[in-house]
C-alpha cells in the first residue's frame, strides 16, 4: 500500500503518544497507578497500548475535581483566576454538567485544525483568515458565550463570530426574532453558519418565506448534535451552499470533519480513536484519547456516540450514527441513528422528526412539517420502511405537530428509545 500523507500521519500518532504518556502518569492523579509495567511496553500501536488502560467517563472527570488532574492543591477558585487556563462545562446533552480544564485558546485551535481538514473550508479560510461566521445554536451549548437575558448585538460578537439565537425553543421564535435574527445576518454579511441543525433549519425556512438571501455564505458547518437527512436538505435548498458535519465534544474537542459526502475525517493531532462493543456490522462505541490538551488529558474516555470505521487506502474514514443511548434495541441487533435517518432520505416535506418507541405499541413518529408537509403516498412508505428496519408488528402511529421541544441541554433527539424523555 502506498504512504499517502494521511497514512504517515496516522502512524505517527503513536510516537506523539510515547512522548506525552510518561509524563501524563507521573503527573495526573487520575492516572497515578497504570498497570505494572506499561512504561516499558513496545509501542506497536496506539490501540494496543490504550487497552492496557480502563476505560473513563464523565464520572471520572467530576469525582473530586480538578484535584484529579491537577493535585491536591488545586483548588478551582484560583483557577479561575490563572490567565493560561479556562474552566468550562459539558452542555449536559446525556449527563450531568461536567467541568473541564482547557488551556487558553485551546479551542479556537483545535477547531480550525478540524475544520481544514475539509477542501473547500481550507480554500475559503485561506483565502480569507478572518471570515466571519453566524453562530445558531442554544445559548447553553456554545463553548464561547453563555447568557441569560437579551444581550446585545455587541455582547454577543465575539472576534469574527455573531451569535444569533437568544432562546433554546426554536419552534417558538417569533416572527419578530426571526427578523432580527435575518437582519443582522444580512448586515454581517458571514462567510459561513455555524449552526445546530434544528436551529438552522428554523432559520432556513424564515428566510425562504421571506426571500432573504445571504449571497456571501461559502458553506454551512452543523455540530452540536445529529444533523438529519431532512435537515440537509432543507439547508442546501434554501442557502444553496454545501453542508458539512463537524463532529466532537467540549471536552474531547472536534474529532472528526466531513470530507466527502457523509465520510469523517478525523484530526490526527487532536485525538486517537478506538472503537469498542463493535457489532457485524462494524459499528461501535467511540472512545477517545485525547492529544492536545495537556491540562485535562483524557486516556480512553467513554465519549458515548457510535461510529462505523473504515479502513481505506488513502487513510482512515468514519460515518457518525448518533448516540448510544439513542439506539433502539431489537430482538436482531441495535438500531441506530442513522439508520433511523437513512429512511427519510429522498423524502421531502419533512423539517424534522422524533421516533418514539412505545411498549406496549403502537411506536409514535411526530414530525414538523415542511412547507405542506409529505404526501399520503410518503408517509406510507416512510412507515414500511421504519417498520421493516425496527421489525416492527403493529401500525407505526405518524402525528403532524407545529412543535417539538429540545432537551434540557438545548439540543435535539431524533430517537427516543423506551423510557427516554422528549
Amino acid at each position: 500500500m502506498l504512504a499517502t500523507p494521511e497514512l504517515i500521519e496516522e502512524s505517527a500518532q503513536q510516537h506523539h503518544l510515547a512522548a506525552v504518556l510518561p509524563r501524563w502518569l507521573e503527573r495526573v492523579p487520575l492516572y497515578a497507578n497504570p498497570h505494572p509495567g506499561i512504561l516499558s511496553e513496545t509501542f506497536r500501536s496506539e490501540v494496543e497500548l490504550l487497552r492496557t488502560f480502563p476505560l473513563i467517563t464523565k464520572n471520572e472527570i467530576r469525582d473530586d475535581f480538578p484535584r484529579n488532574f491537577l493535585g491536591p492543591k488545586a483548588e478551582l477558585d484560583a483557577l479561575t483566576e490563572d490567565q493560561s487556563i479556562e474552566v468550562e462545562h459539558t452542555s449536559g446533552t446525556s449527563e450531568d454538567r461536567t467541568p473541564l480544564l482547557l488551556p487558553r485558546g485551546w479551542w479556537a485551535e483545535q477547531e480550525r485544525r478540524a475544520l481544514v481538514l475539509n477542501p473547500l473550508v481550507a480554500k475559503v479560510f485561506l483565502e480569507e483568515p478572518g471570515a466571519r461566521r453566524v453562530t445558531i445554536t442554544s445559548p447553553i451549548c456554545s463553548s464561547e458565550i453563555c447568557y441569560s437575558g437579551v444581550p446585545s448585538r455587541d455582547e454577543r460578537t465575539i472576534g469574527n463570530n455573531l451569535f444569533l439565537s437568544l432562546s433554546r425553543f426554536p419552534f417558538l421564535w417569533s416572527q419578530r426574532e426571526l427578523a432580527r435574527m435575518a437582519s443582522e445576518s444580512v448586515e454581517w454579511q458571514p462567510k459561513f453558519l455555524d449552526v445546530d441543525p434544528v436551529y438552522g433549519v428554523v432559520f432556513a425556512l424564515y428566510c425562504e418565506r421571506h426571500n432573504v438571501r445571504l449571497p456571501s455564505l461559502a458553506f454551512i458547518i452543523c455540530s452540536y448534535e445529529y444533523v438529519s437527512v431532512a435537515h440537509r436538505r432543507i439547508l442546501e435548498r434554501v442557502f444553496g451552499v454545501p453542508v458539512f458535519d463537524l463532529y466532537g465534544s467540549t471536552e474531547t474537542g472536534h474529532l472528526l470533519m466531513e470530507h466527502a459526502a457523509g465520510l469523517m475525517r478525523p484530526s490526527l493531532q487532536t485525538a486517537i480513536l478506538e472503537l469498542i462493543d463493535e457489532d457485524e456490522r462494524g459499528i461501535g462505541e467511540l472512545v477517545v484519547t485525547t492529544l492536545s490538551n495537556d491540562v485535562m488529558p483524557l486516556i480512553r474516555y467513554r465519549i458515548a456516540d457510535l461510529v462505523q470505521k473504515l479502513e481505506l487506502p488513502f487513510g482512515t474514514r468514519y460515518v457518525l450514527h448518533g448516540r448510544v443511548a439513542d439506539a433502539f434495541r431489537t430482538r436482531q441487533h441495535r438500531v441506530t441513528t442513522r439508520q433511523v435517518d437513512n429512511c427519510f432520505d429522498g423524502l421531502s416535506g419533512i423539517a424534522h422528526y422524533q421516533l418514539h418507541e412505545r411498549t406496549p405499541g403502537p411506536w409514535v413518529l411526530r414530525y414538523v412539517p415542511d412547507g405542506i408537509g409529505p404526501s399520503a403516498e410518503c408517509l406510507n412508505g416512510l412507515a414500511a420502511r421504519l417498520c421493516k428496519l425496527l421489525g416492527l408488528k403493529e401500525e407505526l402511529k405518524i402525528e403532524s405537530t407545529e412543535l417539538l421541544l429540545a432537551s434540557g441541554s438545548g439540543k435535539f433527539q431524533l430517537c427516543y428509545p423506551d423510557g427516554s424523555t422528549s
